[in-house]
């Protein structure tokens, strides 16, 4: 069973129709033991890291959210839920992330001329072997809607890479934990694939 965490991200309901499109089992949960007992979980987002730690802290579930992910069951954060993952963010100083990884998110910098947020396909290059990008080749577009960009501490980490004014890191990997920048569930065959390893990762079926 997937455990899809509610904390009122705007991105649920496309999150959950992807999964169930798939066919694999899933609950949409913020219960802290349903989230422990899962065998696997996703952290959705969209919106703000402040107000998405603000939600998760006041449900209650930070720690069992800290707990699963490093269970070493499959755990991916997608879009804010991967900024979730690091030390802190520009967008809110002062709130710390889950601080499941060294690093941290950094607003968008590079030519005047940018447009915030990135929003929109654009291609990933593919850093390291990935269980999650497994097949898919570098120079494969996703679609991104993000202000805000992580730089993880640990480059080992990084599974991909994108551009946009400057270089971000678009998918980390570390153990069962996983995180997306880009939203899979939005990206077409490409994104389907991704959450389908997912799913073969915590044993589900397609």
């Amino acid at each position: 069973m997937i455990a899809i965490i509610d904390y009122g991200a705007g991105n649920l309901q496309s999150v959950s129709n992807a999964v169930s499109h798939i066919g694999a089992p899933y609950l949409v949960t913020s219960e802290p033991g349903e989230i422990t007992a899962a065998d696997a979980v996703i952290l959705p987002g969209v919106g703000a890291f402040g107000q998405a730690m603000n939600e998760i802290n006041a449900r209650g579930i930070a720690e069992a959210i800290k707990e699963a992910a490093g269970s070493g069951k499959p755990f991916l954060g997608i879009c804010v839920g991967m900024q979730l993952f690091f030390e802190e963010s520009e967008e809110n100083p002062g709130t710390p992330g889950l601080g499941l990884l060294a690093g941290r998110v950094v607003k968008f910098r590079g030519q005047d001329s940018l447009k915030i947020p990135h929003m929109g396909w654009n291609q990933i290059e593919v850093a390291k072997k990935s269980r999650l990008l497994d097949g898919l080749p570098s120079g494969s577009y996703m679609y991104f809607v993000h202000s805000y960009c992580a730089l993880s501490g640990d480059r080992a980490a990084v599974s991909a890479t994108s551009r946009y004014g400057m270089d971000f890191d678009a998918a980390v990997e570390a153990g069962g934990l996983f995180g997306v920048q880009f939203h899979p569930e939005k990206s077409g065959t490409a994104g389907m694939s991704i959450l389908r390893n997912f799913i073969k990762l915590s044993g589900g079926d397609e």
